[in-house]
Formats: structure tokens, sequence, C-alpha cells
């Protein structure tokens, strides 16, 4: 059973009482069938009036949740015969990014994805999905090798940034970002990116130059978490609420602006709900888009992408007339 977000707790609480209904009158057979209909078709209207106005505050919550699928998860549903891939030929090798080989229906592709944790001992393993340097560099090899080979990349994009740690730094944290960034941008080959949770940051963006970049309903995708937001701004990380309203980081905002290129619809309270069903999702995107995708060549590709890029950020308005 999933567990649940505050802003879910009133409809936990009526679906409980049904249940609660339900079991009595399996028990002492009174006949509660006219109170039961009642407070189901309520939840009913409850569950729509949540999951219709969320809020970016309780998308972020979603995006969070310690249950949402990881890529991993995406990785066994969608792909078959995966191979992973470990180490930078560097350093060492980063669980909290995983890269390898697999199968999409059969065409041979490249997958990259952030990998958070399923418990706390995962998540200290997985560094909570925050990379270091060698976990990019991984990302890169196993992309070079992509391009050499003329295999497509799909990225799986869940992370709260890049790890902030001494030690990363230590290592070259921006300059791997950096060379991500410039590379991804001269691969010949498609590269789709889908937003599965959070995309924060630098870290996110690493592995997020691609021709197509996809978000699930419930992801965020932004240049700063909410509560760095209000630090910044407010000098108090509590409101990061408020920031949330205000800095569009949610599918529908980011699909407005330019920033993405389709939403992904996810089940009825998210996508822990229904892991399947959602893989199924994403692997239909990833199909259409390389389909799409497989009419360009090499530099048409590369010229997409530099097209895409170009326009984030371009907002164009009518001056109206001028007095000379």
């Amino acid at each position: 059973m999933s567990k649940e977000l505050p802003f879910e707790q009133p409809l936990t609480e009526l679906r409980n009482k049904i249940e609660e209904l339900k079991r009595f009158t399996a028990e002492k057979g009174i006949d509660f069938s006219e109170e039961i209909k009642h407070l189901e078709e309520k939840a009913k209207r409850l569950e729509e009036e949540i999951y219709s106005n969320l809020s970016p505050w309780q998308r972020v919550q979603i995006a969070r949740h310690p249950q949402r699928p990881t890529t991993m998860d995406y990785i066994s549903r969608i792909f078959t015969r995966f191979i992973e891939i470990h180490g930078d030929r560097l350093y060492g090798d980063d669980p909290a990014i995983v890269a390898g080989i697999g199968l999409l229906e059969d065409r041979p592709v490249t997958v990259v994805g952030h990998q958070k944790g399923k418990d706390t001992k995962d998540n200290i393993a997985r560094n909570f999905g925050m990379p270091h340097p060698e976990g990019y560099r991984k990302a890169l090899r196993a992309m070079e090798q992509a391009n050499k080979f003329g295999r497509p990349i799909i990225c799986f994009i869940d992370t709260p940034g890049a790890y902030p740690g001494k030690e990363a730094e230590e290592r070259g944290q921006s300059e791997a970002i950096a060379r991500n960034l410039r590379e991804m941008g001269r691969f010949e080959v498609p590269i789709i990116c889908v937003v599965t949770g959070e995309g924060g940051s630098g870290g996110a963006l690493a592995i997020s130059v691609g021709n197509h970049i996809y978000m699930l309903e419930n992801a965020v995708y932004s240049v700063i978490s909410p509560e760095g937001a209000a630090s910044i701004l407010w000098k108090d990380a509590s409101l990061a609420q408020r920031a949330a309203e205000y800095m569009k980081i949610t599918s529908h905002d980011l699909l407005q602006m330019g920033v993405v290129d389709k939403i992904i619809p996810e089940p009825r309270g998210g996508a822990h709900r229904g892991v399947d069903e959602q893989a199924q999702r994403i692997k239909a995107f990833l199909l259409e888009g390389l389909e799409e995708l497989s009419q360009l060549d090499g530099p048409a590709l590369v010229q997409q992408r530099y097209e895409k890029f170009k326009r984030i950020g371009r907002f164009g308005f009518d001056a109206g007339p001028t007095d000379g």
C-alpha cells in the first residue's frame, strides 16, 4: 500500500471509513449498502477535486514520493536484455547514475539515468540520486559509445541535483557537467530525455540535452529546489511552498514555455500507483519519438537539438508603434 501525502489525508480517511463499514457488514450482517454507496460517491468527488487541482507544491511532493518509480523500475519494464556498465575508467563507479545497453522492442538503445534508492539504506548507497563527477563521466562514456555505433540514447532524469560536497568539487564536478552539455549537443544520434521525478539544476541538465524532452505529469524541472529558492529570496527555506508557486516548475508550465516537448500522463494519484501502466505510457512515447527522429540524419539531429535549445528563454512581443 502506498504512503499517503498530507493533502491526500482526507481522501484516505474517507476510504478507511468505507472499508470499515464493509468489514462491519460482513462480520455483523447489517446492511450498510446505502451509506457505503453515499461515501463512495463522496470519495469519487473528493478524488477528482484533489487530483484535478494540484498545486505546484503538491506536485513537488508527488515527484519526491518515497515510492515513486526509479530509473531501474522503468528499465526493467521497458527494455529487454539490459546490460549495465560500471565505472568511468578514471576514478570509480557512481551508483547514483545507471548506464547500459538494452533493446527497445528490437532496437538497440543506450539508456542513462539517475537512480534513487528504495529505502534509507539504499538511498545512502545511491547518494539519494545525487551524482558525483564520475557518475557523469560514466554517463558520457556510455553516450559516446552510443554515438560511435549509431544507437539512440534514452535518458531518465530524477535528481535533486549534482552532489555539492567538497570531494565532488575536488574531482571536477563543474567540468564533468559542462563536458556532458557540450558533447551531448554534438552527438549525431537521436536523444530522448524523460524527466520522471525531480529535475534539479545542472545535475539534471547534464543528461538532458536531447532532441525531445518529455516530462511525467507530476514531475518538476527547475534550476534550484523550492527550498533553495526560498532561502535565497526570503532567507527562509520554510517558504518553499510559496517559492514553488512562482518558479514555474511543473510540466504544464514548462510545456507552455517550450522547455519540454510533451507531457506523459500519470495514473490518478501519481506514477507510484501504477508502475506497470506508467512504464507502458513512457514506452509508447519513446517509440513514437524515435520514429519521428529516425527521419533525420546525423547533422540534422544536431541542428534540431541546437535550434530547440536556442529557442528556450526567447519571448517575443509586439512593441507597437513608436514616436520615432
